[in-house]
């Protein structure tokens, strides 16, 4: 196992880690031990009884967090005509066909990529690139769509995209150490309820197994699973 900075093991010492709590009593934790000298990102970790080696039992979404995530999200719309204006006035920071070309070239400079459905024959070509860091526009996640307008404002205020690993943790960011508590009980409530809603049919037994919340560098608190069977 790793070993623990001083700041992580002088936070943990001061609480119970084996204890489950609610969640408002787990997020208060959160911004009770962050130490770090940055704004930390509150995350959330949540177990599920899935088996991601089924295609069937593949769990994924996207929410809009209600109190934003808290930083400046960098949007890329490959589009053309209607479309790129379209994104354009939606506030999108990067807008054209030509950045398919910067991407092979090596330019990343961005946080979320959307696609209309007819620039995906180009875009298509960049799967290698993006598919390993998150970035490539899939239907499925919504990136992928001629609403480029909506989809553009929702990214820019706080939706996120969220998906099941290879262990069955879905692993999503809830605002930030800074926001205050009604804030992030609303980015976590709409976390947890998007999970629940794309519970697979495929899925048996418990569905949510455990749940834990974290700032960037500081220890997971638990919350008691039971409040979402």
């Amino acid at each position: 196992m790793a070993k623990r900075g001083k700041g992580y093991r002088e936070a943990a010492a001061t609480v119970d880690l084996e204890q489950l709590r609610d969640r408002r009593e787990a997020l208060e934790a959160v911004k009770e031990l962050a130490y770090a000298k940055f704004d930390e990102t509150v995350d959330a970790a949540v177990r599920l009884g899935v088996d991601p080696r089924h295609a069937d039992q593949i769990v994924r979404g996207t929410v809009v967090l209600p109190a934003g995530t808290g930083r400046d999200v960098r949007v890329l719309v490959i589009a053309q005509g209607d479309k790129a204006r379209e994104a354009e006035e939606a506030g999108a920071d990067f807008v054209g066909t030509e950045y398919v070309d910067k991407i092979q070239g090596g330019w990343l400079d961005f946080d979320v990529a959307i696609a209309t459905p007819d620039m995906m024959k180009d875009v298509g070509k960049l799967g290698r690139v993006l598919g390993p860091r998150g970035l490539m526009p899939t239907p499925k996640a919504g990136t992928v769509t001629m609403d480029v307008g909506r989809v553009v404002k929702e990214s820019k205020a706080g939706r996120i995209e969220f998906r099941v690993d290879k262990t069955g943790i879905i692993h999503a960011p809830v605002g930030k150490v800074s926001f205050d508590i009604e804030a992030l009980l609303e980015n976590f409530d709409a976390l947890m309820d998007a999970i629940k809603r794309n519970r697979p049919s495929a899925a048996k037994g418990t569905y949510i197994r455990s749940v834990t919340v974290s700032s960037t560098m500081g220890p997971g608190i638990g919350i008691d699973p039971n409040l979402y069977r």
